[in-house]
């Protein structure tokens, strides 16, 4: 989903709303690029797919996605928190994450966050402000806020809503490309670790909460002129993919979700990424990944460093694979400029509601971000692939 148009013009839609990626894809589209994700558990499973798929074409396990604040996660590092600290349930926990490829050309951070705004978040953003500026942040909190801080919650998220775009418009460079995911529906029993027993009367109302709690996030993250990925509206027929405790997704939902992502980033940055056709047997959802469930439909609801000794430097990309071209896949180089930004259908698309907006270029009469190849890139970061 894409706000912040300066007037209303017709879109088309792509064929095909979603890319799926191989590893060497991701690996060139992220090339010296700084990717941060703040979130809870689910967003670090969007940390953790993402850390994965930079590596290898594999899907995460069972015990991966389930495992909490661990020393180590496929070559990464627990910088804070977690098991350097002490594992609980509460709205104290912390837990920050890092992955540096071993050729110090992709960086990914994580931030453990309970609330999207706190004072905790204010020193996260004061941490960005002295390493290299963020070039992706990925960014969502929402079932901690309405179910973790007393009956005024909801006023408190869309106080605290304003509060984080407020401050992120002021801290990030205006070539970050900040993408905020809305909560993933929920299922109609909720055990999530995160409700503790004495707040389960709650979970009958948290569905639509998360509905009311998605729209008012959309609205505030249009009005700063921020990217939105409705997961919301792309996940509402998905839930043979949802774990029982009605919060939690399995492998195949995650990695659907890195691609949408994906395909999201890469339109925003003007990045034209091969089209294929996919052999059976492949490692991704298929097509059949969604089943229509009306029971299920809210989209329609009434109510620091790289680590010791490696350092994230610029140098040349990374080879490509060898082997075969896959059947379908489009020679020469794996990515390409020159998508027009389009976003896919949405309940929750309306036009911009005004207000201070984020430094765009026009790219084939759709606004898009700015990116490192429209300015003098910083030390950290080397030259977009041509």
């Amino acid at each position: 989903m894409v706000f912040c148009l300066e007037k209303e013009e017709p879109r088309l839609r792509l064929r095909s709303a979603m890319v799926h990626f191989h590893a060497s894809e991701v690996q060139q589209l992220l090339h010296n690029k700084f990717v941060v994700i703040l979130g809870d558990s689910i967003q670090r499973a969007v940390y953790k797919d993402l850390v994965l798929l930079l590596q290898r074409d594999s899907l995460l396990t069972a015990a991966q996605l389930k495992a909490k604040g661990e020393l180590s996660f496929e070559q990464d590092q627990l910088v804070a928190g977690g098991q350097l600290g002490e594992l609980h349930n509460g709205t104290q926990y912390r837990e920050v994450r890092q992955f540096c490829s071993g050729s110090g050309h992709h960086l990914v951070r994580f931030y453990f966050l309970t609330r999207v705004y706190s004072e905790y978040l204010e020193g996260v953003l004061e941490e960005l402000t002295y390493g290299p500026a963020p070039d992706l942040v990925i960014i969502n909190s929402c079932l901690w806020d309405l179910s973790r801080y007393g009956r005024c919650s909801m006023e408190s998220y869309r106080e605290n809503l304003e509060r984080v775009f407020v401050r992120m418009d002021q801290v990030l460079p205006d070539s970050c490309l900040l993408v905020w995911n809305m909560a993933m529906p929920l299922g109609e029993r909720v055990t999530g670790g995160f409700l503790l027993p004495e707040l389960q009367p709650l979970a009958g109302s948290l569905r639509r909460d998360v509905v009311e709690g998605n729209f008012y996030s959309a609205t505030l993250a249009g009005d700063h002129c921020f990217d939105v990925l409705d997961l919301h509206f792309h996940f509402r027929h998905a839930v043979q993919h949802r774990h029982r405790d009605g919060v939690h997704w399995d492998q195949h939902a995650h990695r659907h979700l890195s691609h949408l992502l994906l395909t999201h980033v890469a339109d925003a940055w003007g990045v034209e990424l091969p089209k294929r056709d996919y052999p059976s047997g492949q490692p991704f959802p298929p097509h059949e990944f969604f089943n229509y469930n009306s029971a299920e439909d809210f989209s329609m609801s009434s109510h620091l460093g790289c680590g010791p000794g490696v350092n994230f430097v610029p140098g040349p990309l990374p080879p490509p694979v060898p082997g075969p071209i896959p059947h379908g896949q489009h020679r020469g180089p794996v990515v390409h400029r020159g998508m027009p930004r389009c976003a896919p259908n949405s309940p929750y698309h309306m036009p911009r509601m005004g207000g201070p907006c984020r430094q765009r270029l026009r790219h084939s009469d759709r606004l898009i971000h700015t990116n490192k190849m429209d300015r003098q890139p910083p030390a950290h970061s080397g030259t977009w692939p041509g």
